[in-house]
């Protein structure tokens, strides 16, 4: 059974920083990262990376420039880094993990999709 912990998230003032971690037990190879749910919008996804060794990754154009997505020294351990944070990326980030439909490319999230849930994680961002 998979489990994704998850922490970090918080407050913080546009323009500046935070940093998400998730941490997955009982992990095969499939795609790993983050959605975001903004008010008023449907759930998105921000990042994934396959975790079969490739480490292909993949941004939302949204976000691209602004978040990193790396992995820790740990096997199936991410970090999501936001920088240059927005008004409109307040929102609850979730971990989650899904098997991509063709091959280790994680460039087709749909939540409806989703195999594994984070427990997520809010990010308010004030201007």
């Amino acid at each position: 059974q998979v489990q994704l912990e998850e922490s970090g998230g918080g407050s913080v003032q546009a323009g500046g920083s935070l940093q998400l971690s998730c941490k997955a037990s009982g992990l095969g190879s499939t795609c790993m990262g983050w959605s975001r749910q903004v008010e008023g919008k449907e759930r998105e996804g921000v990042a994934f990376i396959w975790t079969g060794g490739s480490g292909s990754k993949w941004l939302a154009d949204s976000v691209r420039g602004r978040f990193i997505l790396y992995e820790g020294n740990t096997k199936n351990t991410l970090y999501l880094q936001l920088r240059d944070l927005k008004p409109e990326d307040a929102g609850t980030y979730s971990c989650a993990t899904f098997t991509p439909p063709r091959g280790p490319f994680c460039d087709d999230f749909d939540p409806r999709a989703v195999d594994n849930w984070g427990k997520g994680t809010l990010v308010t961002i004030s201007s």
